[in-house]
Order: C-alpha cells, then structure tokens, then sequence
C-alpha cells in the first residue's frame, strides 16, 4: 500500500531489515510519542506495551481519577442508596448478636433461666437470619451497579475508539487495544462489584462494632485497637507498592495480548511458518510469559504477607484482652465486668476482625485498580481528530449526485512530536514533507477517476481522505459542493463504497458478510450482487451455500473469491461514490475480465475512484492521475496522456507489448523505474 502503517507490526519485526519497514515503524513510534504527550506521558501512551513502559518515569495517580470513578456511579445513585440502607441494617443486626449472648450468659446460664435462654436465642437466630437476607440484597445490588457500570465503561470506551483516526491504529497494536477492552475491564470489575459494597460493609461493621465494644468496656476497647494504626500504616504502604505491582502487570498482559493476536492468528501463523520464525516467536513469548509470572508471583507474596502479619496481631489480641480482664476481676475486683461481658466483647472482637481487615487491605486493591481506571480514562481521553461538526449536514442517499472536488488540498501524515500544532507551512520549513501537496481535481457524477503511479505515491491516502479517515491539513475535499467537514460522518459513510485490495472479511457466514454492505437486503438481492460480482455459481456450489463460514479474515476462500465477495458487497451496498483500491489484484485475467463488466454497471451513475497498477482496468477511465511522491504529474485520458509521451506513456509502454491488441495485464515488478 502507499500509505504508512500498513504492514503488520508481526511483519515489522521478522523483516527488520526491510528500509521501508523501518521507516514505517519510525513513523508509528512518531505518533504513538504524539500521543502518549498528549495524554501525559509515562506508561499511558498510545500504545502502554513495550515502548510506553520504556518511554519514561511513572507518574503518581492524578486525583481527577478518583473523581471521575465517582462519576460514573451518579446514574445509580438511588441504588447505591438503597445498598447504603442494606448495609448499615446488616452491620446494626449483627452486632446485636453480641448483646444477646452476654445476656443468655449472665441473665440464663448463671441464673439458671431457661426461658431467657430460648427467648434470647431464638432472637439470634431471628437477626442472624435477617443480617444474612439483607447482605444478600446488598451483594445483588452492589453486582448489578458494577456491572452497569463496566458496561456503561466498556461501551463508551468502544464507541470513543470507533472515532478514533486511522492513523490511531497504524500506530498500536491491535492486542493493546482489545487488552483495555478486556483484561483491563475484567480487573477492575471486582473493585466495582464487590469491593464497593465490602467497603461500606466493612465501615459499617467496624463503627456499630467499636462503639458495642466501648459499651462492653471502655478499657477492653482501648487495648483492642491500640495496634490499628500501626496496622494502617502497613497497609498504606503495602497498598502502594501494589498499585505499582498490578499495573506492571497490567502492562505485561497488554504485551503477551498483544504477541498472541499477532501471531496467532492465520496472518500471524502463516508469517511465521513461511519465514521459519516458530522458535525466535516462542523465545519472545517465553520472555514476556516469564515477566508476567513473576510480577505476579511478587504480587502473590506481598498480599499473603501483608494478611499473614494482620491475621498474627488479631490472633495474638485476645490474649491480652483476657489477661487485662483476669487483671480487672482478679486484681482489681472489678464487680462489674462479667463473665457475659467478657465474652459478649470478645464475640465482637471476633466479628471485627473479617471487617478490619478489609478495611486495613482495601487501599491495595483500590490503590491498584485506580491505576487500571487510569488506563481506560487515558484511551477516552484520547482526542477524535475527526469528529461532526456541530452544524454537520445529513446526506440523502437518493438525492446526492456524486461530484468530488479536491481543492489545494495538502496532507502531514506524519504527525511530528515536535511539531503537533504546527501549520503546514511550518512543518515543510521544519524539513517535514507532506503525504500529499496541492492536491486540485474535479470530479463529476458518473465519471471514472483512475490514480496511477508508484506505490508510496499517495494514491490510497488520497482516496482515503473522501470518507475522512484522514483530514486534510489544507485546503478542502468537497461532495456536491459541501466541505465534507461539514456533514457527518456516518452519512459520508452511506454515500461511499469502498473495494481495497487488502480485502476484511468476518468471521462469519458469506451471507452476514455480504449483509454488510446493506443490513435490510434481501436474499434476492444478496444473489443478484453475487451473479454481478460472478461470485454466486462458485458459493452454489460449496455445501452449504451462503451459509458457509469463510473463517478469519476469510482465509477458506481464495484472494479472488474473496474479492469478488467485497466487489458483491459494494454492489449490494449501491453508494453514489466508489473507491476501487486494486480491486481486482488478486483476479485471474478470466475472472477479471467478468468483473469488469460488473464494475461497469455498478460505477454507472456514479463517480467512481479506481487506483490500479494494471492499467489494463482503467483504460476507459474518464480521468487518469499520474501521482508521483504526493502530486499529481499528469493528468488525461488514455490517449492524451499516450500523446503526450510521460510519465503514464512509459508505464503503458512497460506493461504492454502491443498497444493494438487487446492487452493482457502484466505484473510491474519495479514501478519506480517506470516512473523515474
């Protein structure tokens, strides 16, 4: 292809060597160092594998990010209300179990009561039961709002990443990407569903727990919690340094992701087994498998330790409350502590210990997930360069006539660190050259445009730039004579067909993949598209017709078959502006020839933009552009372009041996040459 980016990152790095794979890569670090300042830098780049962990120091947790988590409950607050309500009822109920024991102790056992003994106990198992119903209904509803929650997340942040420029994901890994969607959704989605509710829980037990205790005795109490700020300290810390931990780790996942979409999928396999690559692959793997492993042992082992010294002080505290009670009664003939007292506290002390320790381990998981949140907020905090603008027009399909008009149009792909608000002509004084320069061309309805010339000539980006997958730096892309920055984008998306040479199918059935193009579209039709594109004998003949599964990326069908599928499904689709992008590379000359007549009737009425390397395809167009390194050389028919004996000519001369015959199409195998 000719625009950056386009070679797959699995490629960039078994094929290190290729000049031109290092320079694209050069470019995609370019951008990706765009953004990642952007965004504030350190591990929240673009792309936060690899390269971003490298690029610089961490920085601490922004306050905004705990604001913003806080946010995302509002639309649930009468809920979260409602859980508040549960979780204090739970917390009142179970401390006063305590309560009744002291008196079953003090009041039936010691006394000889029996029926203080049944009345009482069978008000604990009454609270009990009840504690039990109203923790369930705040576990329910505390899930429910989670989940809510990560959906409302999730879904912003996919529908936010559907905006996202082109030149987003020609500079990150398509892992990194699914890695946010995922992995990073699935950590944090414990903190909202449970830890939240545990939280409130633990507050709850802990206040209604201390104040039962200092109603027991005041002295007991006091000797009780006397270690709970040293414990809190610990866990501060603790709570830091796992943050830091699970974030690494979250970044490691991002990586070893990213590695098995890359080369484990059908493009990935193929690459390394035709390069003999299998065991460089597993060596890389292994090396990040073996990083993970051990972030997540030293994560294991900083939590177990950290509970481990809570659960010794809470088990060694009874101890001393008894001796400091014997101490009381004995020593001091304290009359008033009793035996129901004394175990009544010790009930409680008990009952605190589950809450405490929540309370003392919940900044680590916090702590941690709040730098996970970090991480989706810095994808939706990713600035749309390509967005509606807010008079933006809608298009009618039935009404709109096809014309397109490039005026001095000039385009920066490169989008320099160094240089992110610099106007065009900065960036060129600055040595930066332009993707495309005053670009000018008019096309009319129902014209055939056809772009020639060297690969790297700025033909795709130039298409590219009518649906706006990217923006021109200068000058205007009209439709109908309306700035396309004036109408949105999903109406310019209605109005476009495109037909690239690097065809995307789904995972799914020929029919969905045809549905693409038009959802509504009827079985008929979906046939008629296939007959037109001289696809459908070959899908009648498969057993399962239409229904048949063409695999990832569509690699049970041949590249023509899946051409001609793409073909059909812009032929379903009917768009008033067609791009062709070597539509018809990867067909036999039989089965070009077929097609050509179904482009012919499917480019009637329309205009279309057809870039080819055979010229054999594009020999009736009504516009032929000879771009070289971003302009357009020449311009013409076929025949005025022969005349006049350039750059075209000379191409035309080098895939043709007999211009009188009828031409059979040639491979080019240098281009450059050809257009020198």
């Amino acid at each position: 292809g000719d625009y950056p980016g386009r070679v797959s990152l699995v490629a960039h790095r078994s094929a290190s060597h290729d000049p031109l794979n290092s320079r694209r890569r050069e470019r995609g670090k370019r951008y990706t160092k765009t953004m990642g300042m952007r965004m504030g830098g350190g591990s929240g780049g673009a792309n936060a594998g690899r390269a971003a962990a490298a690029s610089g120091p961490k920085k601490p947790l922004k306050p905004e990010t705990l604001k913003r988590v806080a946010r995302t409950f509002q639309p649930y607050l009468a809920q979260i209300v409602l859980i508040v309500v549960c979780v204090l009822i739970s917390a009142a109920l179970g401390v006063a179990t305590p309560y009744f024991l002291r008196i079953i102790i003090d009041r039936g056992l010691l006394l000889r009561d029996l029926n203080v003994v049944t009345v009482y106990s069978g008000l604990t198992v009454l609270v009990t039961l009840a504690a039990t119903v109203f923790s369930l209904g705040y576990g329910y509803l505390s899930v429910i709002v989670g989940q809510k929650i990560l959906r409302d997340l999730r879904a912003r942040l996919f529908g936010h990443l559907q905006g996202m420029p082109l030149r987003f994901f020609t500079a990150t890994r398509t892992g990194e990407i699914q890695s946010r969607l995922t992995n990073d959704f699935t950590s944090v989605s414990g903190v909202l569903s449970d830890t939240v509710a545990s939280v409130l829980f633990s507050v709850a037990t802990v206040l209604s727990s201390l104040v039962g205790m200092f109603l027991f005795d005041w002295r007991l109490t006091l000797l009780s919690v006397g270690s709970m700020p040293l414990f809190a300290f610990i866990a501060s810390k603790v709570g830091d340094y796992a943050g830091k931990i699970r974030k690494e780790a979250a970044e490691q996942n991002a990586n070893i992701t990213a590695t098995m979409q890359e080369t484990l999928s059908v493009s990935g396999v193929l690459l390394t087994k035709t390069t003999g690559r299998q065991e460089l692959t597993t060596r890389r793997f292994g090396k990040d498998n073996e990083a993970l492993a051990a972030t997540s042992v030293r994560m294991t082992m900083v939590m177990r330790v950290f509970f481990n010294l809570i659960r010794l002080a809470f088990s060694l505290t009874p101890i001393f409350v008894y001796w400091l009670a014997g101490y009381l009664v004995v020593g001091l003939r304290d009359t008033n502590l009793t035996i129901g007292t004394i175990v009544g506290f010790t009930a409680l002390q008990t009952q605190l210990l589950f809450p405490l320790t929540q309370l003392l381990s919940v900044q680590a998981d916090v702590t941690s997930s709040l730098s996970l949140f970090e991480r989706i907020f810095e994808y939706l905090d990713l600035p749309q360069e390509i967005t509606d603008a807010p008079d933006a027009l809608t298009l009618n399909p039935d009404t709109v006539r096809g014309s397109v008009r490039f005026e001095n149009v000039t385009f920066f792909y490169e989008q320099e660190a160094s240089l992110p608000e610099r106007e065009p002509s900065e960036r060129k004084e600055k040595g930066v050259r332009p993707t495309l320069q005053n670009i000018t061309l008019d096309a009319r309805p129902g014209q055939l445009i056809a772009l020639v010339g060297a690969s790297g000539a700025g033909k795709t980006t130039l298409t590219y730039l009518i649906p706006r997958l990217y923006d021109a730096d200068q000058g205007r892309v009209l439709i109908d004579d309306v700035d396309i920055k004036q109408i949105k984008l999903q109406s310019l998306g209605q109005v476009i067909g495109v037909v690239t040479q690097e065809t995307y199918l789904v995972h799914d059935t020929i029919r969905e993949n045809l549905r693409y193009g038009r959802p509504e579209a009827s079985d008929a039709e979906l046939i008629e598209a296939a007959k037109a594109a001289a696809i459908h004998d070959h899908v009648a003949s498969l057993p399962e017709g239409y229904d048949t599964v063409v695999g990832e990326r569509g690699y049970k069908l041949s590249g023509g078959e899946k051409q001609r599928i793409a073909i059909a499904r812009a032929i379903l689709k009917n768009p008033k502006i067609l791009i062709l992008d070597e539509a018809t590379s990867a067909l036999d000359t039989q089965s070009e020839r077929l097609i050509q007549g179904a482009l012919e009737r499917l480019s009637t009425g329309r205009t279309t933009f057809a870039i080819a390397h055979r010229l054999s395809t594009i020999l009736a167009a009504d516009q032929i552009l000879v771009m070289q390194r971003g302009e357009i050389i020449e311009r013409g028919t076929h025949p005025e372009l022969l005349e006049q004996d350039g750059a075209y000519a000379r191409l035309y001369a080098a895939q043709f041996r007999d211009h009188e015959e009828d031409p059979l199409p040639l491979r080019l195998p240098l281009l450059e040459e050809n257009l020198a």
